[in-house]
């Protein structure tokens, strides 16, 4: 069973870092340049990991054995969980964007961001954990809401994230190569 496409398995972060034209017009944006290339160049390995637990679950045959489908979505749902904790730590470990008050308040929202999405994520693993696969209808059912948890998740996280893509360290990282969505890369549907 598969969710509509328009629900990504996670949100990407490069979404939440990115798309948007950063352009700094003074010499302290040097600084929150350089910030923003450490953030990101640590960032990609978590992105990969988000997009290659996106991958595998676009792969699950939707038809094959609940105990697949069940495999599937909790390994792929654990990564992104863990990919979300280590950029909370990233951000965490940058310290604030180099803007002033603004960047405190930047990394405080980044950290809780993530952080969140981590814990989200943690739970859904944890209903498809819980999920029967002795009786066919029971797990479609559970699926059914596994699906309902992960279309509130990614609406949750997109409007938190859409927070990130603010100010002057939002634009900042959006210019970073290792915050931005490789081209062509498809946001696959969840199994579950």
């Amino acid at each position: 069973m598969k969710v509509n496409k328009r629900h990504s398995a996670a949100l990407s972060v490069a979404a939440l870092l990115l798309a948007l034209p950063g352009c700094s017009s003074d010499d302290s944006g040097k600084k929150l340049d350089d910030w923003a290339k450490g953030v990101c160049d640590q960032a990609q390995t978590q992105v990969k990991k988000i997009d290659d637990a996106n991958t595998s679950i676009s792969k699950v045959n939707s038809s094959g054995s609940p105990q697949e489908v069940k495999s599937a979505d909790s390994a792929a749902f654990q990564s992104i969980s863990d990919a979300y904790k280590s950029l909370a730590q990233t951000f965490d470990s940058a310290g604030p964007a180099p803007n002033g008050k603004e960047g405190a308040t930047f990394q405080q929202n980044a950290v809780s961001v993530f952080t969140t999405l981590s814990s989200q994520y943690a739970a859904l693993k944890k209903q498809v954990d819980g999920l029967n696969t002795s009786d066919q209808s029971k797990f479609a059912d559970g699926l059914k809401g596994v699906s309902t948890s992960l279309s509130q998740t990614t609406a949750n996280g997109e409007k938190a994230l859409t927070t990130l893509r603010q100010g002057d360290a939002g634009k900042a990282l959006a210019k970073q190569p290792g915050c931005q969505r490789v081209s062509g890369s498809a946001s696959p549907s969840a199994s579950s």
